[in-house]
């Protein structure tokens, strides 16, 4: 009887021992793939964030820096901050124009400085300088980064 037990017993921490490393290995496969899915959603985020930027800057640039002519051709607000310009546009979770109680994303266009000058022939040109800025409503920053646009007249 004693034979029986013995055996039994070292069955029995042999099978804990077992179920102790799946346990451990699980875990860490889901910290991997936890891991994992967190790169992508940012890897993703990022990327529809350049592309929303990329849409504002081209339209900054096409309209001379006019902001409220950027907020209307990509579907956004104009507010003074500061005393400077800002163009607000919010996206949804496909990033797709949406308003702001639906947003799970928003970008800034920030007008950060206007310069006057004169070219070699005397025509007056005006620097606009501005910056793009996207970031999830919760608050991480996705990019930033600066433009500029130049009117002539």
């Amino acid at each position: 009887m004693t034979l029986n037990r013995s055996k039994s017993t070292l069955f029995l921490i042999e099978q804990l021992i077992v179920v102790a490393v799946f346990a451990i290995c699980a875990v860490a496969c889901i910290r991997i793939i936890s891991t994992a899915y967190l790169y992508s959603r940012d890897s993703r985020d990022v990327g529809f964030a350049i592309i929303a930027a990329e849409n504002v800057t081209e339209s900054f640039k096409a309209v001379s820096g006019e902001l409220e002519h950027v907020a209307y051709i990509i579907g956004g607000s104009v507010a003074e901050i500061d005393g400077m310009s800002t163009v607000t546009i919010y996206y949804d979770k496909n990033w797709q124009v949406t308003d702001a109680a639906n947003a799970l994303y928003v970008l800034h266009l920030n007008e950060t400085g206007i310069t006057n000058y004169f070219s070699h022939d005397r025509v007056t040109h005006t620097l606009i300088e501005g910056n793009i800025s996207a970031r999830r409503i919760t608050g991480d920053e996705l990019i930033s980064f600066n433009v500029a646009a130049i009117s002539t007249g």
